[in-house]
């Protein structure tokens, strides 16, 4: 009954936007383009199927009228969204300093799910930096007094960035995408941003956007501690065409990147949805209702119900979903010869 879905693209004109999904063989709207809302169920950008049988209805539509064939058993029968969105994001100039609040807070301040996100970085020009986290020696007394004093910026850790790397964004990291990068974005579902610091813009009327201080400051992550930046991942080999590394899994989500030149079977048992991002080459998933091409700059959600289906071409892609932390990642990795030590650290990123 079911079939790999496309969506329509829902564009967000924030405005440090650019024009870069033209690239991708995309006609876009009049002005600045900074996000593309790849799958959502999110009541300010609601997906909807491009493709088949089911064109033109949501993806919220479909989860009500069949939850668990959509999203999958591990998710309660009244399920009514897919916990996860995806975004591209093109920065063409530099983002906001913000920060997210985990799911606590924002039960209790905005009725929503908290927002932890994760980076794969898909495109950069030469040099181009984001921020992630204070620098070791920051406080919250030396940031409240930077806040203060409007030197905001000295606080902040800043690390370049190429095409591959990998951050993972934990709820009250402070981040900042700088100008020039393009990213393939998996977050929770939630649409809560609070703004430090905005380097004094206006939009197209004069105004500056919204602070939110006091509640970013409520939710800082103010440890110190040392972590790596990037997520190096974990490489395991799938068969002879395909190999694939594993660079986050929570209790939120797990991204995995396939490096394919060839064919490789997999299948949809039921118990969960997966969303393949394309980020490079071309290629075509084949399930038993329809075949689907794909190529780069492309996302492509499988219902949990979908049974086998193979994915051929040459091409690299995310591999997006909620996990069972044993079944799906202990359990593999261990099976493939990873040790424990790998194990444990893919798992404590957060």
């Amino acid at each position: 009954m079911y079939y790999p879905f496309k969506f329509r693209p829902i564009y967000k004109d924030y405005i440090w936007g650019g024009r870069y999904f033209e690239k991708l063989g995309r006609k876009l709207p009049e002005g600045l383009v900074a996000e593309s809302w790849e799958v959502s169920c999110h009541k300010n950008g609601l997906s909807v199927v491009a493709n088949g049988e089911f064109a033109g209805r949501t993806l919220t539509e479909l989860i009500e009228s069949d939850p668990v064939n959509i999203v999958g058993l591990n998710f309660p029968s009244r399920c009514k969204e897919i916990p996860i969105l995806i975004k591209l994001i093109d920065a063409n100039d530099k983002l906001s300093v913000q920060v997210h609040p985990d799911d606590n807070y924002a039960a209790v301040f905005e009725n929503s799910l908290g927002k932890n996100e994760m980076w794969y970085i898909i495109d950069t020009k030469p040099g181009a930096k984001l921020v992630v986290g204070l620098k070791k020696d920051v406080t919250r007394e030396k940031f409240l007094r930077a806040v203060k004093e409007n030197h905001l910026e000295e606080c902040l850790l800043q690390v370049e960035v190429m095409p591959g790397d990998v951050i993972n964004i934990p709820a009250g990291t402070i981040h900042s995408i700088g100008e020039g990068i393009v990213i393939a974005e998996i977050q929770q579902t939630s649409d809560i941003t609070y703004r430090l610091f905005d380097y004094n813009r206006v939009d197209r009327n004069g105004v500056g956007r919204q602070l939110h201080l006091d509640k970013a400051i409520d939710v800082i992550n103010f440890k110190n501690e040392n972590r790596n930046i990037k997520c190096e991942g974990v490489k395991v080999k799938v068969n002879e065409a395909c190999s694939k590394t594993v660079f986050v899994a929570n209790r939120y989500f797990a991204c995995e990147r396939y490096e394919l030149s060839g064919e490789v079977v997999e299948k949809c048992d039921g118990s969960k949805f997966y969303i393949y991002i394309f980020v490079e080459g071309n290629g075509v998933i084949k399930a038993e209702k329809a075949n689907v091409k794909v190529n780069a700059g492309e996302t492509v959600y499988l219902p949990a119900a979908l049974g086998e289906y193979s994915v051929s071409g040459k091409l690299k892609a995310l591999k997006a979903y909620i996990p069972d932390l044993i079944s799906d990642i202990v359990n593999p990795m261990r099976n493939a010869g990873c040790a424990n030590s790998q194990i444990y650290k893919l798992l404590t990123l957060s």
